[in-house]
C-alpha cells in the first residue's frame, strides 16, 4: 500500500474520534469513524431516531427534519443520536429548493427571480441564484442557524453541481467559470459562519469534487460525499467517464487529508460486497443502499 493509500486508510479506520466531545489531528477536527457511515433522509422508523441509535456505524447524516419539511428535528432527539456514539450530519440542499420545502412558498411569492430552471432528474426541485444574498438571508443562514440550535455536529450540502446544471440563459451572463467560484465561496461562507459559533462543525458538501481545483474549495471543507462511485441505481457498475474522474478527484481529496463518504445503490449482494471491498482498498468510509435513502443500510461486513 502506498502512503497516500496508508494515510486514508488509517482516516478511515480509527474509531474514538467519531464519539462527540473527542478531537484530533484534521484541520476542524479529522472527521472519522468506523464501519462506514448510514444516510437516512425519510422513512425514520416511528418519525424517531431511535434505529439509527442503534446503528453500529460512528457517523449518520440525516435531514433537517423528519418530514423533510418543518417537522424539524429536536435538540433532545440529536443528543440522544450522538449520545449513541456518532457524530451526526444535517443534511440540506445550497444549489436548489424543492417544492415541498417550507421556505419555497415564500420564495416563489416574495423573490421568484431566484428561482432558476427545474432539474429534469427530479422534477420537484429547481436550482437557484445560490450566489444571491437574498438566498443566504432567506434559506443557507437560517438552515445553519437551526442545525447548530439543534446541536448538529457539521453540515451535509446537496447540490454543489447547480454551478454547472442550471440554465445559462437564466444566469444573466454568467459563466461557469464564475459560478463555480461563487459555489466555492458560499462553501467557505457556511464554514465560516458555522465555526465562527462551533468550532469544530464539520461542512461537508456532495458530489462534484472537480470544485477542488479552484482555490479556497479545500480549505473550506471537512469531506466529501459521493455518490456512484461504483454502482449506479440500482446495481449497474459505474463504468462512464465521470466515474474514473470522480475517483481521481476523491482520491486527491483523501490524500490532502479529507474524509471521503462514498455512497452507492445497490442490492445484489455480489455488489455490496465488492462496493465494500473498494471502500477498504481506497480508504474511503462508505454505504451501501438504496436511491430512496429511507432506511438504515447495514454496515459493510
Amino acid at each position: 500500500m502506498n502512503g497516500s493509500l496508508a494515510r486514508g486508510a488509517a482516516l478511515a479506520a480509527t474509531v474514538a474520534l467519531a464519539v462527540p466531545g473527542c478531537s484530533g489531528g484534521g484541520q476542524h477536527g479529522s472527521p472519522v469513524a468506523g464501519d462506514g457511515w448510514v444516510y437516512q433522509l425519510q422513512g425514520y422508523d416511528d418519525d424517531g431516531l431511535a434505529a439509527l441509535a442503534r446503528a453500529p456505524q460512528r457517523l449518520a447524516v440525516i435531514d433537517l427534519a423528519r418530514d423533510a419539511g418543518s417537522d424539524w428535528f429536536r435538540p433532545d432527539e440529536i443528543a440522544a443520536l450522538r449520545a449513541s456514539g456518532k457524530r451526526v450530519l444535517a443534511y440540506f440542499e445550497i444549489g436548489s429548493v424543492e417544492k415541498f420545502r417550507p421556505e419555497y412558498p415564500a420564495l416563489a411569492r416574495e423573490a421568484g427571480d431566484l428561482v432558476l430552471n427545474r432539474w429534469e432528474d427530479w422534477p420537484d426541485e429547481y436550482f437557484v441564484r445560490y450566489w444571491d444574498e437574498r438566498w443566504w438571508d432567506r434559506v443557507v443562514r437560517p438552515r445553519l442557524d437551526r442545525a447548530l440550535a439543534a446541536g448538529f455536529d457539521g453540515v451535509y450540502l446537496d447540490t454543489p453541481l447547480a454551478y454547472e446544471e442550471l440554465d445559462l440563459g437564466l444566469a444573466r451572463g454568467w459563466t461557469r467559470e464564475r459560478l463555480a467560484l461563487a459555489m466555492v465561496g458560499l462553501l467557505d461562507r457556511i464554514g465560516r459562519y458555522a465555526r465562527e459559533r462551533r468550532p469544530g462543525f464539520w461542512v461537508v458538501p456532495q458530489n462534484s469534487p472537480e470544485l477542488r481545483r479552484y482555490p479556497g474549495y479545500t480549505d473550506a471543507i471537512d469531506g466529501i460525499g459521493l455518490e456512484e462511485l461504483f454502482y449506479r441505481a440500482t446495481d449497474r457498475p459505474c463504468t462512464e467517464d465521470y466515474c474514473a474522474e470522480n475517483l481521481a478527484d476523491a482520491r486527491a481529496l483523501r490524500d490532502a487529508g479529507k474524509l471521503v463518504l462514498a455512497v452507492d445503490y445497490a442490492r445484489r449482494p455480489a455488489a455490496v460486497r465488492d462496493a465494500c471491498t473498494r471502500y477498504r482498498t481506497e480508504g474511503f468510509l462508505g454505504t451501501v443502499t438504496t436511491r430512496e435513502l429511507d432506511r438504515v443500510a447495514a454496515p459493510c461486513g
